[in-house]
């Protein structure tokens, strides 16, 4: 804990702007009252993730565009409003923030906020990188007041204040779990900001699972589809995607290797009597280990793909000869095995 009480009054300004810099990063501090100036800080980490309270005297804190050359690292603060009101100001967009109103502030970016009375404050700072977000997706939420009053900011608000409190009684080893945990309750904020016309959390959620599943049927046959890539393109981290599909009964590895397979299958279903190359049938769907293909094709299908195919075939020939028509292909029963090799993602 940093605090100016005990600063001489000539040199409490130039104290209490030397460590928020070393705190909170490159920014001017510059109080709005005229007698001696009363503030603290207290800092703490969780891994990658710092946990500050502030409270102070009337001030202005902004950072000029000349400040963010001076940054070595892209960071992201999410700032609750405890007590007093700000006026913040980033992107071209200016926010009055209440009592419980939630901001985010991208670092490396111009800002300012003034308090016009003494206020506290809790400031969640991250790396950028981290949140696995585009900085689109950071911009849409700069420059506003998030109300915790209702919605997923209802949810997220008590978390947060009792996290501010005691990041000191957490071990290293929950420090560090706790720290994606937030992240990834920050990630969904910002991804619910970047959805409009979304009403609810639930509804938001529902809506990027079946992004992600119309995305991955598109890239099937693209060998680097992987929870990666996926979590890359739909600017989401990893651990988030991992925790939207745990709802869906399936982890994202498997459920692309079940899309993959299905569609092998129908192919192999669909040709006639001449067997088609099955390294040809697994590359075109992503697969880039014939033998792989051949295994995992196994344990969930119960027989061999070229077995498949010549069963598929037979049955085909009986349907024709008994309805005298062609028949469709008949749909693909996934059968869930046991220790499905995942090697190709």
């Amino acid at each position: 804990m940093l605090t100016t009480r005990s600063v001489p009054d000539g040199d409490k300004v130039a104290y209490w702007n030397d460590w928020v810099n070393r705190t909170l990063g490159p920014m001017t501090v510059t109080p709005r009252g005229d007698g001696p100036f009363d503030a603290r800080i207290v800092t703490d980490r969780l891994g990658y993730l710092q946990v500050s309270t502030m409270e102070a005297d009337a001030e202005r804190v902004s950072r000029a565009p000349a400040l963010t050359a001076h940054s070595s690292e892209a960071l992201v603060a999410f700032g609750v409003q405890v007590s007093g009101t700000a006026t913040f100001v980033q992107d071209g967009r200016r926010a009055e923030v209440g009592e419980g109103d939630l901001v985010v502030c991208d670092r490396s970016r111009p800002y300012s906020f003034d308090y016009p009375q003494r206020f506290t404050t809790h400031i969640f700072q991250l790396p950028h990188h981290v949140l696995g977000v585009s900085t689109g997706d950071i911009q849409q939420a700069t420059g506003h007041a998030i109300s915790t009053r209702d919605g997923f900011g209802a949810v997220l608000l008590p978390f947060l204040a009792t996290l501010a409190t005691s990041t000191d009684a957490c071990p290293p080893t929950v420090a560090d779990r706790l720290a994606g945990n937030v992240v990834d309750l920050f990630a969904t904020l910002l991804a619910e900001r970047a959805l409009p016309g979304l009403p609810d959390t639930d509804t938001a959620r529902s809506h990027l699972v079946l992004r992600i599943r119309e995305h991955i049927s598109r890239n099937l046959g693209n060998p680097e589809l992987s929870p990666e890539s996926i979590a890359r393109t739909h600017r989401i981290s990893i651990r988030y995607l991992h925790r939207l599909f745990e709802n869906e009964g399936i982890t994202v590895g498997r459920f692309i290797q079940k899309r993959r397979l299905e569609e092998c299958g129908r192919e192999l279903a669909r040709r006639g009597r001449t067997a088609p190359t099955m390294s040809a049938v697994a590359q075109r769907w992503g697969f880039v280990n014939p033998a792989h293909f051949s295994r995992a094709f196994r344990a969930a299908y119960g027989v061999s793909p070229r077995e498949w195919h010549t069963l598929r075939t037979a049955d085909n020939d009986a349907r024709r000869s008994l309805a005298g028509t062609p028949t469709p292909s008949p749909t693909v029963a996934w059968r869930p095995g046991a220790g499905l090799p995942l090697s190709e993602g």
